[in-house]
């Protein structure tokens, strides 16, 4: 794959998603080559007639994805039965089954080593969290797109701001699995699946958009505020600066106190009036040794609601779908990708004045994308060879490349999307 330099001088693989809508790509395409008129709306013909077959078999994969999630899909009834030998055989054919749509969709994994590196920057939300990563089957991160972007990151208390460049993913997948009951040992787990509605064997997937890399970690269930060691050390060394002149003047008058208590229990003579007024000090202090420990521990709780805000912030205004709903977001990208890499090897080698090499083809079209849309991108020319070979548009010639003519082509994909509708005789 082919690969640029990122900031740091890093070499990263480019993207094989395109970001640009099938109809500006259609509409660039026509202008290009100065199609005009009939020309024109032959060429939109094609395009529609292969929309409209990539539209017919990606609805089969959606509705499949429906009928293998329905065992697995969290927002069931309460209660509703679910045959355990019935999860645990049809589990990994659904799993199987996104992630093959995930990467047509031109989504790739995030590896568990870039997941646990990604928290460690911590550039935008710099705070200690506690991932219950045991508490599921599984968790997975699906990317796809990423830029740089410019970020205000506080400092000193919030008195000073600066900015700081992260990488950005635009669009994310997670798949949270969630143990099945004959795995779940912990009553607070058992506990926690019942109070939020979840069964055990369910799978969760959520749907974000424009999420920070050092973000990931905020994006799993559950995920748990804990105080930085610099927080603890901002609301500690106060407590322990403020604490100490109390107890040094409780320790003293303690013992003066217990002599009062023993004194009006019977236990001891009458107390004289200046340790009636070191026990009064006493009790002074203990209330304001307790006064100030609430005042400490409410401190502690307002930071924590502070950071738990900001976690909830992240997901709230990122998450674009959940469940099942992810689907129709997955299978119409995925959809428009093999219909975008599709036209485009298509055009590419229809417009060529002699047959072109895989080479070739690759490097015209990465190059148009770049001058007409200012996109780099890793075209999967391989990929779009296949599609154009499984619709019967392409020719090889030894190692040389070309396709069908227009009117031929159209004919060739009228009689592919009559086949999805045969005749009864």
């Amino acid at each position: 794959m082919t690969a640029h330099n990122q900031p740091g001088g890093a070499a990263e693989p480019r993207d094989r998603f395109i970001p640009v809508r099938k109809s500006d790509i259609l509409d660039a395409l026509i202008g290009h080559g100065g199609l005009h008129d009939a020309a024109a709306e032959k060429f939109r013909l094609l395009g529609r007639l292969l929309g409209a077959i990539y539209h017919y078999e990606y609805f089969e994969r959606l509705e499949a994805l429906h009928n293998d999630y329905d065992h697995f899909n969290p927002d069931l009834p309460p209660g509703a039965a679910v045959d355990p030998q019935t999860l645990a055989r049809e589990h990994d054919e659904l799993v199987a089954t996104l992630t093959r749509v995930l990467a047509k969709a031109d989504f790739v994994e995030v590896m568990p080593d870039d997941l646990a590196r990604s928290h460690q920057e911590r550039h935008v939300l710099n705070v200690a969290i506690e991932l219950p990563a045991a508490d599921y089957r599984e968790v997975r991160f699906f990317r796809r797109g990423r830029h740089r972007a410019m970020v205000q990151v506080a400092g000193w208390f919030g008195l000073r701001r600066r900015k700081v460049e992260v990488d950005v993913y635009d669009d994310l997948v997670l798949m949270v699995m969630i143990k099945p009951a004959s795995e779940i040992m912990s009553k607070r787990l058992a506990h926690h699946l019942a109070k939020n509605r979840l069964r055990p064997g369910s799978i969760l997937i959520k749907y974000f958009r424009d999420v920070a890399r050092s973000d990931l970690s905020m994006l799993f269930p559950d995920v748990r505020v804990v105080m930085s060691r610099f927080d603890k050390l901002v609301l500690g060394l106060p407590a322990i600066a403020g604490g100490i002149p109390i107890l040094l003047k409780l320790i003293p008058a303690i013992s003066v106190l217990a002599v009062i208590i023993a004194t009006y229990l019977g236990a001891a003579g009458a107390a004289r009036g200046d340790e009636t007024q070191q026990a009064l000090a006493a009790v002074s202090a203990l209330v304001a040794l307790g006064g100030f420990l609430a005042h400490q521990w409410l401190k502690y709780q307002r930071q924590s609601l502070m950071y738990q805000k900001e976690i909830s912030d992240t997901v709230y205004f990122h998450n674009i779908s959940n469940n099942a709903g992810v689907f129709d977001h997955i299978i119409g990208s995925a959809e428009k990708q093999e219909f975008k890499e599709a036209l485009l090897a298509y055009c590419f080698l229809a417009r060529a004045d002699a047959p072109l090499t895989q080479a070739e083809l690759e490097r015209r079209v990465e190059a148009w994308l770049k001058a007409t849309f200012r996109v780099d991108v890793d075209f999967e020319v391989a990929e779009a060879l296949a599609k154009l070979a499984r619709l019967k548009l392409l020719r090889r010639e030894g190692g040389r490349l070309a396709v069908a003519g227009l009117d031929e082509a159209i004919g060739i994909l009228e009689r592919a999307w009559a086949g999805f509708f045969p005749t009864a005789v």
